[in-house]
C-alpha cells in the first residue's frame, strides 16, 4: 500500500539535495514518521546517522520498532531508539529515534553533532519546550559549525510557514494525506456525572452501534483511565480492555498497540499520548472526553501543576482523525456540537507557560546568556526568564552576571532538571548519591513505588519491586550515580528528607497548625496536607511535589526532616531579624527579635533594646497610616488648629501635616516608645513654628481665641462647635451692644449662647439686635422674678454692660 507521504518524497529529497533545510506538512496517518527517515538513508549527502526526534518515549520506541519491522530487522540494528529508560542501538545504527530531551543532551555534549547527517523534528506543531529548544540549538550549530547538516521540521498542521521563516526561508512541502470518511457524533454528557461513568457508557454504546473495529478512548489522566477500566470489567471476553499512558511497562504499551486477535476487539483507554506520532492498527472508533490534563506553571506559586481543562480544537481534530487513518471511522464526542467553538483553538506553546530554569541553564551552558538572542518560533517571556535566573542563582548554578558557574556546568550536563541535578551533586558530596538518585527516579517516574505521599515509603516499596520498568529504573539510578562519581550500594533511608531539601530548599516547611493540615515554607508559600496523613504529625517536612494554587498548594510528596538537619544544610542562610511595628490599639510599638530561614520563623521573642531609629520610624509610620489625630494634642493645640482652619490657613490641616510629617514629627519622637509620651507643649510649639509669624497674625485677626464683651470679660470662642463659632456668656455682658458680633473675612456671626447670672442657658442667637427687639421683653420679665438683684433693663441695647448686681453697680457709681 502506497503511503500518501510517498507522493511528495521526491520533492523533499530534491529540496535537501539543493539545500540544508525543509519543512514537511503532512496530516496524521500520511506516513511521515515512518517513511521519511528511511528514504534519506540512501541520499548521497547522507553519510552519517539520521536522528529522528519524537516528543514521547512511547512514540519513539513504537516508531523505531515499526521502521525496523518494515526493513525486516529488529530494533538495535540499522534502526535504533534511545529514551531515558530504554535504549536499543549499536555501531550499525544509522537511523536513531530519540526523545527531544535526549537530543538536547547530545547536542550539548557535541555541538558539531559529529557523525550526524540530518535531524528530523517530528510533530513540531506540539510545541514542546524541548522541541523548540532543540531546534534553536540545531539551527545555531548549523549556522556556526555544520552548514552541511540537514534539518527537517515535520508538522501535522498548516503552520509550516512560521517554521520555514525561522529556518532561513526554506521550502514547505505539503502532503495531501489520505482521507477516509469520518462520522462525527456529538453525544454530549451529563456534567454532574463523573467522566469515567460517561466514558464507560459511551464505550458500551459504541460497541453496540458499531459491529467492528477497535476503540481508542481519550481520557485526561491515569486515574480516570483506571476508574473507567473498572466500570468496563463486565464486558464480553471477546473485548480486551487496554490502558495506554506513559507510566506503563513497555510490554503493556506494546500490547495496547498490537492488533487484536481473531474474533476479538480492543478498547484502548489512553491519555493524550495517543493523539499523534503513531498509528494504532485496527482503530476505527474514537471516543473523546473533550478533556486534557496539562502541566501549567503557576508563577505565583512557583510550582508546575497539572490542570484538567478543555482540550483544544486542534487536539479534538487530531483525536477524531485517529479513527479514519486506515478505514472509514466514527468519532463519538462527549460534548454538544455547538460547544466546539468554545474550546481553545490550539494548545499554548510550552515555552510561554513553563518554568524556564532548565532552558536558561542550558542556554548558559551553550554560551548564550540571553536566550532571547537565539532563534525561536516564540521568544521566551522576559518575566519567566528573570524568575528562572533568580532560582538558578539560589542553586549556585549562575553567578551574579548570569554566567554559568562550575557547579552550574556540572548540573547542566546531567540529564535531569536543575533542581534534581543540584540535589544529586550536593548529595554525592555527602556520600548520599544512591538515595538522591533513587529519589530523582521516583519524582520523575510516576507510579514507581506507588503513590504514597511519604517518599521514604515509596522508596522502600520500589526497592522491593520487580519487572522490566523497575529494573530499567535501577539501571538509570546506577548511571546517574556514575555521572556524579558517587558510590552505588549505600542508601540511607533516613536521608530522604535531607535530599529533598537539597532539591527544593524553598519548600522546606514547618507545621503551623496543630492538626498538621497547614504548613509554612522557607519560600513563603503555604502548603496543605491531609491531617489524617501520617506525615501530619511531623514538625518539619522537606516537600517535593505540590499541586494547586499559591494560597495553599496540596502536598503530593514529602519526607520528614529534623530541624537539626535543616540548620546543618542551610545554617548559613539563617538571619536574625529585628522588627519594630506600631500597634494602633496601644499607640505604642512592639519590638521583636526573630531568627528566620527565608520566610520561615525559627524563633521569636521580645526585643528589650530595639533600635531607636526603628522605633521612631514605626511611630512615624503609625501616624502616617492612622492620621494625626493619634497624637496627644493639648486643648490649646487643638484650638489653634481649628482657628487656623476657620481663618483659611491650611498649614495645620490634617493633609498638610501628614504631607510634611517627616519634617516636623521625628524630633518629637526621640526617646519615645508611645505616641502618648510625646511632649504636648512641644507639639504646640511645633504647630506655631509651622504656621509662622504671618500665619499667626492672620489667625489672630480672623479667628481670635476669645470674644471680649462690652463688660470687658473674655470668653473663649469654640470654633469646633456645631453650627459655627460659639461663645457662651452672661446676657448682662452684652448690654449696650446694638450690632451682632462677627469673626472672619466673611463676617460670620458668632453663635451666642446666653446664660442667666448662675450660668443657666436662656437663649441662643445669631441675631442679637433681633433678640433685643423681640423676645427679650418676655425673657427679662421672667428673669426679674428669678434674679431681682440683677439688672434687666427694658432697652438692653442702650443699657450699660455689667456683670455685677444692681446694688454693687450703685456702690460703684457712688
Amino acid at each position: 500500500m502506497i503511503l500518501p507521504i510517498q507522493v511528495v518524497l521526491p520533492d523533499l529529497l530534491a529540496t535537501l539535495r539543493n539545500g540544508s533545510n525543509a519543512v514537511l506538512v503532512a496530516p496524521p496517518g500520511a506516513g511521515k514518521t515512518t517513511a521519511v527517515a528511511p528514504a534519506l538513508l540512501t541520499e548521497p549527502w547522507c553519510t552519517g546517522q539520521i536522528l529522528l526526534l519524537s516528543p514521547r518515549r512511547l512514540a519513539a520506541r513504537a516508531a523505531a520498532e515499526r521502521i525496523a519491522d518494515m526493513l525486516g530487522e529488529a530494533p538495535g540494528g540499522i534502526v535504533g531508539y534511545a529514551t531515558r529508560m530504554d535504549s536499543r542501538q549499536s555501531a550499525r545504527t544509522r537511523l536513531l529515534v530519540l526523545t527531544e530531551g535526549i537530543f538536547r543532551n547530545r547536542i550539548q555534549d557535541d555541538p558539531e553533532l559529529s557523525g550526524v547527517s540530518a535531524v528530523l523534528f517530528d510533530e513540531v506543531h506540539e510545541r514542546s519546550l524541548d522541541s523548540d529548544f532543540g531546534l534553536a540549538l540545531a539551527l545555531d550549530a548549523q549556522e556556526a559549525l555544520r552548514p552541511d547538516l540537514r534539518l527537517v521540521a515535520m508538522s501535522a498542521t498548516l503552520d509550516g510557514a512560521r517554521f520555514a521563516a525561522l529556518m532561513d526561508g526554506c521550502a514547505v512541502i505539503e502532503s495531501e494525506g489520505r482521507i477516509f470518511p469520518l462520522d462525527l457524533r456529538h453525544i454530549g454528557r451529563a456534567t454532574e456525572k463523573r467522566i469515567e461513568d460517561e466514558m464507560a457508557a459511551a464505550v458500551k454504546r459504541a460497541l453496540t452501534e458499531e459491529a467492528q473495529g477497535d476503540i481508542l478512548a481519550f481520557l485526561p489522566g491515569v486515574m480516570e483511565i483506571e476508574r473507567t477500566a473498572e466500570r468496563l470489567a463486565g464486558l464480553s471476553d471477546a473485548i480486551r480492555v487496554h490502558r495506554l499512558h506513559g507510566s506503563l511497562e513497555p510490554a503493556q504499551q506494546r500490547a495496547a498497540l498490537k492488533p487484536a486477535g481473531a474474533g476479538e476487539r480492543k478498547v484502548i483507554l489512553a491519555t493524550s499520548i495517543a493523539e499523534t506520532s503513531l498509528t494504532i492498527d485496527g482503530v476505527r472508533i474514537v471516543i473523546d472526553s473533550g478533556l486534557a490534563r496539562r502541566p501549567r506553571y503557576d508563577r505565583a506559586a512557583g510550582v508546575t501543576r497539572l490542570v484538567t481543562e478543555k482540550a483544544s480544537q486542534a487536539s479534538a481534530t487530531q483525536r477524531a482523525g485517529r479513527a479514519a487513518r486506515q478505514t472509514p471511522g466514527v468519532a463519538y464526542r462527549l460534548w454538544e456540537g455547538a460547544a466546539t467553538a468554545g474550546m481553545p483553538p490550539f494548545d499554548p506553546p510550552e515555552i510561554l507557560e513553563s518554568d524556564l530554569s532548565a532552558l536558561l541553564l542550558d542556554c548558559a551552558l551553550w554560551g548564550v546568556s540571553d536566550p532571547a538572542t537565539m532563534r525561536w518560533i516564540d521568544t521566551p517571556p522576559a518575566a519567566a526568564l528573570s524568575e528562572a535566573r533568580i532560582r538558578l542563582q539560589a542553586l549556585d548554578a549562575l553567578d551574579a552576571d548570569g554566567r554559568i558557574t562550575p557547579h552550574g556546568r556540572r548540573i547542566a550536563t546531567l540529564p535531569l532538571a536543575p533542581r534534581i541535578a543540584h540535589m544529586l551533586v550536593r548529595a554525592a558530596e555527602r556520600d548520599l548519591a544512591q538515595t538522591a538518585a533513587e529519589i530523582a527516579l521516583l519524582l520523575g517516574e510516576r507510579g514507581l513505588g506507588g503513590t504514597d505521599t511519604d517518599v521514604a515509603h515509596r522508596l522502600m516499596r520500589w526497592r522491593r519491586e520487580g519487572g522490566p520498568r523497575a529494573e530499567a529504573g535501577r539501571k538509570l539510578v546506577k548511571r546517574w550515580i556514575g555521572l556524579v562519581g558517587g558510590k552505588p550500594g549505600r542508601s540511607d533511608g533516613d536521608a530522604v528528607g535531607l535530599c529533598l531539601a537539597l532539591a527544593f530548599p524553598d519548600r522546606v516547611a514547618k507545621r503551623r497548625s496543630a492538626d498538621g493540615a497547614q504548613w509554612a515554607s522557607v519560600g513563603g508559600r503555604g502548603f496543605k496536607l491531609d491531617p489524617l496523613n501520617p506525615l501530619a504529625r511531623e514538625a518539619w517536612l522537606a516537600i517535593g511535589e505540590v499541586q494547586g494554587n499559591a494560597a495553599g498548594a496540596r502536598i503530593l510528596s514529602a519526607a520528614p526532616i529534623t530541624e537539626a538537619d535543616v540548620l546543618a544544610l542551610f545554617g548559613d542562610r539563617v538571619a536574625e531579624h529585628r522588627t519594630v511595628r506600631f500597634k494602633p490599639e496601644t499607640g505604642g510599638i512592639e519590638a521583636l527579635r526573630e531568627r528566620r530561614l527565608g520566610a520561615l520563623r525559627l524563633t521569636s521573642g521580645s526585643d528589650d533594646k530595639p533600635d531607636p531609629q526603628a522605633v521612631a520610624t514605626a511611630l512615624l509610620d503609625g501616624v502616617r497610616a492612622g492620621g494625626v489625630d493619634l497624637l496627644p494634642w493639648s486643648e490649646a493645640a487643638q484650638s489653634l488648629r481649628m482657628r487656623a482652619a476657620f481663618a483659611g490657613v491650611d498649614a495645620l490641616s490634617d493633609a498638610a501635616l501628614l504631607e510634611m510629617l517627616d519634617d516636623w514629627l521625628p524630633p518629637l519622637l526621640i526617646g519615645r516608645r508611645r505616641l502618648s509620651d510625646i511632649d504636648r507643649s512641644g507639639l504646640s510649639e511645633t504647630l506655631e513654628n509651622i504656621v509662622g509669624w504671618d500665619g499667626k497674625q492672620r489667625i489672630e485677626r480672623l479667628a481670635p481665641p476669645d470674644f471680649v464683651s462690652p463688660a470687658g470679660s473674655r470668653h473663649a470662642i469654640d470654633y469646633m462647635a456645631e453650627g459655627g463659632p460659639r461663645v457662651e456668656l452672661r446676657v448682662q455682658a452684652l448690654f449696650g451692644l446694638a450690632a451682632h458680633p462677627c469673626v472672619g473675612d466673611m463676617q460670620v456671626p458668632l453663635v451666642l449662647s446666653l446664660t442667666s447670672p448662675p450660668g443657666r442657658p436662656i437663649q441662643t442667637t445669631r441675631d442679637l439686635p433681633g433678640f433685643w427687639a423681640g423676645s427679650w421683653s418676655a425673657v427679662a420679665k421672667e428673669m426679674r422674678g428669678r434674679y431681682p438683684r440683677h439688672p434687666w433693663p427694658d432697652d438692653p441695647a442702650a443699657a450699660a454692660a455689667t456683670l455685677r448686681t444692681k446694688r454693687a453697680d450703685a456702690r460703684g457709681k457712688s
